[in-house]
């Protein structure tokens, strides 16, 4: 199962297309206020229509379209709204499938019991063996495995996940590839991550925000508002004489009020969460997305989110009277059964700057040295020759044991390395150093264009680093960021983000650890990664399942499209009312005040077509616009003023000449069918 996958299928249109008649229901239409008044009006203008069957038929039957139109204008609504809320009920459902009951060795003493996996309270202790399942969410407390999470992110690659430190948790319903692990249960039956990941990708489960309460208080203010006008209208009509059935002045009052946003605020809501849980990232409000999009520093930790997470070789600095390949070819030796990154890294600056192609250790006769903590170096020994790599104090010492000692010049190629923010590596073959191998942080290619980008927003960028000032502060240069935390402690991370919400900030950070907890609970936008411990992941308002630490730059931008959305569609909604006033104002009076002709500027045929046009212009209009709700208006990384121009020119003007051009057709149409 893969939770980046939403597309719109055709299970998801029909259960949304069910779920517009169902969602009719008063008690669910009382949460968007604005259509539950065109549902009233749709209901009131049904009966007069069957009220006045025994009429005109002319009348009759404009009654009648009048009448289907506020339904379709609610069903379309409707229809917006669950067509959001279905892609989250799909991945709901297509976890819950994930779920089976598991059996479960619970430790009981020195032995395991076999038991429910449901049964599992917090506390309990687990094992777990290869190919068998974790039946509970918790942490690592003895072991380490090879873990297949793709049940849960999507993911097909398996993780590592051991005791102690930041990779110790894991989830329900995940496997083990390989090696076993002991589990302790961190989560009742109901409250695991999986139950909680259920409960978030259903839409309908979603909370308003506060910025969309706000607007929706403003949406039933302006309905009141026009509700008196239309009030006050039908009072003028009968002091003027003039006669104005309940159908017209509800299909007034339906063209007036703004339908448009009413209609699909719920939908930008839900699909803003809908992309975040494309990305893999699981939002556990709708206010921390919104939060995203006002986000105005990030902290940023240096390790796998500025840099690629692993210090590579760049550059062989060779010892007097050395030469470069020969500290290479001593250097890629002792590194060949080094299988870390920097190791690796080692073998392939050697092999691209000298051709050394890597040689084969059976062949070789070599026996390596590991890496241990205490002698902090590692090595070979082959064919008489006796080669170690390793930090400074750990070399001298080894060459004070051999009577040698390292020369002046090398000491002060690893001062220079250090002062440039990288790491010196210390190569020796028997009593002398051959050279210093550089290892520096190597910062992510177009990472610094990014932050250039975020500061066009006015957003802040802020390093968080370990590392010594000297080695941050040239990273910090190299990246780009305009700020930099050095040496950071827990303490010093929340006293940064309160330093910063006291200016009237709102703070984004990243953190996968237990001491990441207190920061990711203090800042707005705490994003925790899915591979980190517990702590980090209850404390923070959102979870990366790819636990990948960029991603909060793609999060801070998909809040912002959220906004941006919002914005123009209300923009869009309440410019293209205006069109409306011009179709219908004059076909409610010009009979009375023939005078009022010369506002029926689209040339519309009757009075009875003006109205129709508009009222039916008025529930396409939310129909049309459903795909750029759910899809979102494209991001650009621009400042507000420029945002604000921009979707005044394209969504305000749009808003008011679309539908001069969309009423004046259907009026064209309803002419040429005869139905006006």
């Amino acid at each position: 199962m893969s939770t980046k996958k939403s597309s719109i299928t055709g299970a998801i249109l029909a259960r949304a297309i069910k779920e517009s008649f169902s969602k009719l229901n008063p008690r669910t239409m009382w949460t968007n206020p604005v259509m539950l008044v065109v549902e009233i009006l749709a209901v009131l203008t049904t009966y007069f229509a069957i009220r006045d069957m025994g009429g005109l038929m002319r009348t009759f039957m404009f009654d009648v379209q009048i009448a289907a139109w506020l339904w379709i204008t609610v069903l379309f609504a409707n229809f917006a709204e669950a067509l959001a809320e279905g892609r989250g009920k799909a991945q709901a459902e297509s976890l819950r499938k994930t779920r089976s009951d598991t059996i479960a060795k619970k430790v009981v003493g020195e032995k395991t019991e076999n038991i429910s996996a449901a049964k599992l309270v917090k506390g309990d202790i687990v094992l777990v063996e290869t190919g068998e399942f974790i039946p509970g969410d918790g942490e690592i407390i003895e072991g380490i495995a090879s873990v297949d999470e793709s049940a849960v992110t999507g993911e097909s690659a398996p993780v590592i996940r051991e005791s102690g430190g930041d990779r110790s948790a894991v989830t329900g319903g995940t496997r083990v590839l390989s090696d076993w692990i002991k589990v302790k249960i961190t989560a009742n039956p109901g409250e695991t991550f999986l139950d909680r990941m259920i409960s978030l990708v259903e839409g309908a489960k979603r909370r308003k925000t506060p910025n969309e309460i706000a607007l929706t208080i403003l949406l039933i203010g302006l309905t009141i508002v026009f509700l008196l006008a239309v009030t006050t209208l039908e009072a003028y009509a009968i002091y003027s004489g003039a006669t104005v059935s309940i159908p017209v002045l509800a299909a007034l009052l339906v063209c007036l009020i703004p339908t448009t946003i009413g209609g699909l605020l719920s939908a930008i809501g839900i699909a803003g969460m809908d992309r975040l849980l494309k990305r893999n990232v699981l939002a556990m409000s709708g206010r921390a997305v919104e939060a995203a999009g006002d986000v105005g520093v990030l902290l940023l930790d240096k390790t796998g989110t500025i840099t690629l997470g692993n210090r590579m070789a760049t550059e062989f600095v060779p010892a007097p009277g050395v030469s470069a390949e020969r500290l290479a070819d001593a250097a890629q030796l002792s590194s060949l059964a080094d299988e870390t990154p920097e190791g690796r890294s080692i073998v392939i600056l050697a092999k691209e700057k000298f051709n050394l192609r890597e040689r084969d250790i059976t062949a070789l006769g070599a026996t390596f040295v590991p890496f241990s903590a205490q002698t902090r170096m590692s090595g070979v020994d082959l064919q008489g020759r006796e080669i170690r790599k390793g930090a400074m104090d750990a070399i001298e010492k080894y060459l004070r044991e051999k009577g040698g000692e390292m020369a002046p010049e090398v000491k002060t190629a690893i001062e220079n390395i250090a002062k440039q923010g990288g790491t010196p590596l210390v190569v020796a073959e028997g009593d002398q150093a051959l050279g210093v191998i550089y290892l520096k942080d190597v910062v992510k290619g177009g990472i610094k264009e990014r932050f250039s980008e975020l500061r066009r927003m006015g957003i802040e960028t802020v390093m968080i680093t370990g590392d010594n000032p000297l080695t941050a502060a040239a990273i910090a240069a190299e990246a780009g960021v305009d700020d930099f935390l050095a040496e950071a402690t827990p303490e010093q991370k929340l006293k940064l983000i309160r330093e910063y919400q006291a200016k009237g900030h709102l703070v984004a950070m990243t953190g996968d650890g237990t001491n990441d907890a207190p920061a990711l609970a203090q800042s707005d936008v705490g994003v925790a990664m899915n591979s980190g411990t517990q702590a980090a992941k209850e404390a923070g308002n959102m979870v990366d399942l790819d636990s990948n630490p960029t991603k909060l730059i793609e999060i801070v931008e998909i809040g912002k499209q959220l906004l941006m959305t919002r914005g123009s569609l209300t923009t869009f909604s309440i410019a293209n009312d205006i069109a409306k006033y011009f179709a219908i104002i004059p076909a409610l009076f010009v009979v009375t005040y023939p005078e009022l002709g010369v506002l029926n500027v689209m040339g519309l045929a009757t009075p009875q077509s003006a109205i129709l046009s508009a009222v039916i212009f008025n529930a396409l209009i939310i129909v049309a616009l459903v795909p750029l709700a759910l899809r979102g208006i494209t991001y650009r990384p621009l400042g507000a003023n420029i945002i604000l121009r921009r979707n005044l020119l394209i969504y305000g003007l749009g808003g008011i000449i679309a539908p001069f051009i969309g009423i004046k057709l259907i009026d064209m149409l309803l002419v040429m069918l005869r139905l006006s």
